[in-house]
């Protein structure tokens, strides 16, 4: 079944407004088969791997199904471990942004479990558990089930392959009869299937079976970043491989502008596509594209679908994509026709584990990287620079440039200045080489190879060096062992790193903010 639009499943007008606050253009193939019969009332076993859009899938119509004024437990979802329970309940959270009074708690071992006994006395509509804390509370008699009309099974061969089986009997058997019963598991073992023979009612069986894919012959790597490092990291990797053209993706429409113009006021030739464009401005930012009157185009998944432009030397999953497949199809537009070709993946946080979920789904090894620094950018692009002159003095008919040169020389310039002036000419001609302005970090703020910056923050603003080092560390990614003195002030802070780090420290702390101050940094010199 090919993926349709939200607007076309008959949603309420709040849960439709939390889809559209999520930016969610259509839907995944296993929402597009699911939600239509769950919303009928109809038992539903899905086959369907992690990263595939389900959550959504049963979440839309157990928000859909909740009688806010009665406070009794009406929906429960079984997970494998506290942290899919959290994902899973942050997920709902989000559908019933504009539904009044829905209460969603996580039971979970590891959390005291006095917190969750006041939140069921307070009244929880949706329970997401994992069976061993959901039976602890059945058995202390606080959660009851007896008003439950929905039971959700989530990765239940996981839940299997941790013993959960037996629990998963005995929670059933707390739940009346009945009820609409969905499960949801990557494979489908014995153990499963009678379960499903079981306990559910003529259920639809709805299976995903991902595509054939190849993954082209693209040089796949990953960074680890703070979502506020990803423009800088972008901006880095275009100059740093000399990218002529670039194809960035985004997951919502929002994002897509935000970059967009990010990328613009760093001078970069970029525009962007997605589904609140017309066809006409969607035709005009292609034809430019395919002509590379645009160095970077930066889209939606749904937006740039279809389009087959030869000689894009890059990928850029930006936003790690919400589905598998998305991410071959995005790295399958650069490396065509026996060219090389590069796909970088930022990856925030707990987004790590979407990676591997990738990894295995696609059997490729995504390599982690370190973030450039903007001397390796610099050190870079001057090599890249001196390789192509190589070419050109090879090349030859070099006659008219040589009398130019010559002409120069007989007003007392040596022939090195002349070439070491050419060379900071081109390097700057873009206006992206930081090199030119850069700060002087010479003598007398230089201190053992180590830099000395000036931060407008102090005692008087309760900042501590903890405060300063997991700033530091937590924005550039510099490890706190490598930072030097911290002298702080009552209203300022002297903090020493290493010289080849201050570029980073500048760049990327600018507009912070630490312990609710928004701070600066500068060269101490200039202070």
């Amino acid at each position: 079944m090919e993926p349709m639009r939200f607007q076309d499943l008959a949603l309420s007008k709040e849960v439709q407004k939390a889809i559209d606050h999520m930016e969610f253009e259509e839907t995944t193939p296993i929402q597009a088969q699911a939600i239509p019969p769950i919303l009928a009332g109809k038992d539903i076993i899905g086959q369907a791997q992690t990263g595939t859009g389900k959550t959504i899938a049963f979440g839309i119509p157990i928000i859909e199904a909740i009688r806010p004024k009665s406070k009794h437990v009406q929906a429960i979802i079984l997970c494998p471990t506290r942290e899919l329970a959290v994902q899973v309940s942050e997920e709902l959270k989000r559908v019933s942004r504009y539904k009044k009074d829905i209460n969603i708690l996580p039971v979970y071992g590891g959390q005291p479990i006095d917190r969750q006994i006041r939140a069921l006395q307070g009244g929880v509509h949706v329970v997401i558990g994992t069976p061993g804390r959901t039976i602890d509370h059945i058995n202390r008699g606080t959660l009851k089930l007896g008003s439950v009309g929905i039971l959700v099974l989530d990765e239940a061969d996981e839940m299997l392959n941790m013993g959960f089986i037996e629990d998963i009997e005995t929670i059933l058997q707390a739940i009346p009869s009945e009820r609409q019963t969905l499960l949801f598991s990557a494979t489908m073992p014995k153990p499963i299937l009678n379960l499903t023979s079981k306990y559910m009612k003529d259920p639809q069986l709805i299976k995903v079976v991902h595509k054939e894919l190849t993954v082209p012959a693209v040089q796949q790597f990953y960074f680890e970043v703070r979502e506020g490092m990803k423009p800088d990291v972008l901006s880095r990797l275009i100059d740093m491989y000399n990218l002529k053209l670039s194809l960035v993706f985004c997951n919502t429409k929002k994002k897509v502008d935000e970059v967009v113009i990010e990328l613009q006021a760093r001078g970069y030739q970029t525009e962007g596509l997605h589904g609140d464009m017309t066809q006409s401005q969607r035709d005009r930012v292609m034809d430019k594209f395919r002509r590379a009157a645009l160095e970077i185009l930066v889209a939606t998944d749904v937006a740039a679908r279809g389009i087959d432009v030869e000689g894009i030397e890059a990928v850029f999953n930006y936003d790690l994509p919400r589905d598998e497949e998305y991410y071959v199809h995005r790295i399958g537009r650069t490396a065509r026709a026996g060219r090389a070709g590069y796909a970088f993946t930022f990856v925030v946080g707990r987004e790590v584990h979407g990676l591997r979920d990738i990894q295995t789904f696609a059997n490729i090894k995504i390599a982690r990287q370190p973030i450039p620094s903007l001397a390796e950018v610099e050190e870079t692009r001057a090599v890249t620079l001196l390789e192509s002159i190589k070419e050109r003095v090879g090349e030859g008919d070099l006659d008219k440039y040589t009398n130019l040169i010559e002409r120069l020389m007989t007003e007392d310039y040596s022939a090195l200045d002349i070439a070491a002036a050419l060379l900071k000419m081109l390097l700057v001609a873009d206006g992206k080489d930081q090199a030119a302005s850069a700060p002087d970090f010479g003598e007398p703020q230089s201190f053992g190879g180590m830099v000395r910056l000036h931060f407008n923050v102090g005692r008087q603003h309760k900042v501590g060096p903890k405060d300063i080092v997991g700033a530091i560390s937590g924005e550039t990614g510099l490890p706190g062992k490598f930072i030097g003195k911290i002298d702080i002030h009552d209203h300022y802070t002297f903090v020493e790193v290493p010289k080849e780090n201050a570029h980073d420290v500048l760049s990327m702390m600018k507009d912070r903010y630490i312990k609710g101050n928004k701070i600066t940094v500068d060269p101490a010199g200039r202070r």
